[in-house]
């Protein structure tokens, strides 16, 4: 056995008082993977290692309840495509990208700017321009929309007079041509299906990306958001090669179209995970997309959108074969984590969940809504009366350009302010948890936390619905304890005797820096079950 004390340091211990303080200590000690002791009774204790914190804050390490690992890192070994300016630049870097890859037949990217086209409507032909005789495919950063150039079009059999998929939009011109931009699953899986698979070597190295970013940022465990059949697999290698440093549960994604031939599948990937997942990977959680994303135009809405007054988007589920769907994974004892962005994709989990909860057997749930966009006012209490986990994206929480080149037009003034009521469902009595959706956004937790404080998108712009910014200490807890909670352990995201020893230290105490100076705040150490990871 080892024991290890780390002192000099103010302990934030996720625990809140009766006062609504939040409780501290200036000293831990630990054996082995686990907390003995805090304060006094931990500096009296003989250690084997003593680490001085520095005067620096040590809180339980952080949780991301919705991030999507491989994703994150295949996009470093892809094409180029993010944080560029135009289309132009982007088809240009991808042109060169290609001339420097001559062996691959597909050129991918993942993650370029969807704001940059008006009406979010990229051209096939600016990529054309660039690679005339390869597919090219690229993934924008919300993750549903996707622009192709003509190659990969031909390749689908994407030409004038193309039926619409009911599960997605093939964006046409005047004539009904197919332009190059492909809204959610059903427009963009036929594409996709068509990409060679990506070798093992290259997916591993992806987790090991996401494994040493995860870490350095004070990460110690995940909610991995959507994983297919063959990322099981991928999973328990980078395991078994040794490059997990974080534990995760592996969320598996339901077909709409096919979730009932997808049950034993399910079942079967649980038991393998739980055979070989040494106890730091998991898969109890089944993923549900209720809809799209508003600035697509595709999350589905109880009221039209202002650009397109004809439509109210796009449900990715009947209402009632949703409700059908999650009583049948939650009868087999999964967890079911449904994306919900539109205020009617919203509606239709908060209904799919009250119907599973009145028809299956009562048992500690830990059901959760992602993203939580826009809700409707009727729906916000029904979060604390279902026991649902609001899973928000805090670094959403702001007004940018997402905001005001696609979202904004769309909803209209009064819903565009009803978005990510994080304090307001906390107040009516929901559990929050905070995540990143990386690689859509930044899995750094104190950037998220910046933001949920603030929402601004700088230090001296305004605040967009200041009354739903939280205190440091509520967007600590969600990031630690309400993860925690997400994820059904009941031994971490808080800092106690007997807790598992996940920490992470960090230069500053967050709630005594300037708001606008937190996401500067280095990480100085991260331990994972008592053991210094980064």
């Amino acid at each position: 056995m080892s024991t290890s004390r780390i002192e000099n340091v103010t302990v934030w211990t996720g625990h809140r008082l009766p006062s609504g303080e939040w409780f501290t200590s200036d000293a831990i000690l630990i054996r082995d993977e686990r907390i003995v002791a805090l304060g006094n009774s931990a500096k009296a204790a003989r250690a084997d290692h003593v680490i001085d914190g520095k005067g620096g804050f040590l809180c339980p390490a952080f949780g991301d309840g919705h991030v999507h690992s491989i994703f994150g890192g295949l996009e470093e070994q892809f094409a180029p495509v993010r944080d560029l300016g135009s289309p132009q630049e982007i088809a240009a870097s991808v042109g060169t990208w290609a001339t420097t890859h001559p062996e691959l037949e597909w050129i991918r990217g993942e993650g370029f700017d969807h704001t940059l086209a008006p009406g979010g409507v990229f051209l096939a032909e600016w990529l054309d321009a660039e690679v005339p005789d390869r597919p090219v495919v690229l993934r924008a950063t919300d993750y549903h929309t996707v622009w192709v150039n003509s190659e990969a079009l031909r390749r689908a059999g994407y030409t004038v007079g193309v039926a619409q998929p009911h599960d997605g939009e093939i964006v046409l011109d005047e004539l009904g041509a197919p332009t190059g931009t492909l809204r959610e699953w059903g427009a963009w899986r036929p594409i996709y299906s068509l990409l060679p698979r990506v070798p093992d070597d290259m997916a591993i190295a992806a987790l090991d990306f996401a494994s040493s970013s995860f870490v350095s940022a004070g990460l110690t465990w995940v909610q991995d958001a959507w994983v297919e059949p063959a990322d099981v697999d991928t999973w328990l290698m980078a395991l078994e090669a040794g490059v997990l440093k974080f534990g995760a549960d592996l969320a598996l994604w339901a077909d709409p179209n096919s979730w009932r031939d997808q049950l034993e599948g399910f079942t079967a990937a649980r038991s393998a995970v739980q055979m070989r997942g040494r106890g730091q990977l998991s898969a109890e959680t089944i993923k549900f997309f209720a809809d799209g994303v508003i600035e697509s135009g595709t999350s589905a809405m109880l009221e039209p959108f202002c650009d397109c007054p004809h439509s109210k988007g796009m449900p990715n589920w009947d209402a009632e074969e949703m409700k059908l769907a999650v009583a049948a994974i939650d009868a087999l004892g999964f967890t079911p984590h449904i994306h919900a962005i539109g205020d009617a994709g919203v509606r239709m989990a908060l209904d799919a969940i009250e119907y599973t909860a009145a028809f299956n057997v009562p048992r500690d749930r830990r059901w959760v809504m992602a993203h939580t966009q826009l809700v409707d006012p009727a729906d916000l209490p029904r979060f604390a009366e279902l026991g649902i986990i609001a899973n928000f994206e805090p670094y959403w929480s702001k007004f940018d350009s997402w905001q005001s080149e696609l979202t904004e037009p769309r909803l209209g003034p009064e819903r565009t302010n009803r978005q990510f009521q994080t304090a307001t469902l906390a107040e009516l009595g929901a559990r929050i948890s905070f995540g990143s959706d990386w690689p859509v956004t930044t899995y750094a937790p104190l950037d998220g936390i910046q933001v949920a404080v603030t929402r601004q998108m700088t230090a001296d712009g305004p605040s967009w619905m200041p009354e739903e910014c939280v205190s440091v200490d509520e967007a600590l807890a969600a990031y630690t304890t309400g993860v925690a909670f997400q994820s059904g352990r009941d031994d971490a995201g808080v800092l106690r005797p007997g807790a598992v020893a996940d920490l992470v230290l960090l230069a500053q105490d967050p709630r005594d820096v300037l708001t606008s100076e937190i996401a500067a705040i280095s990480v100085e150490g991260t331990w994972r079950s008592g053991t210094r990871v980064f």
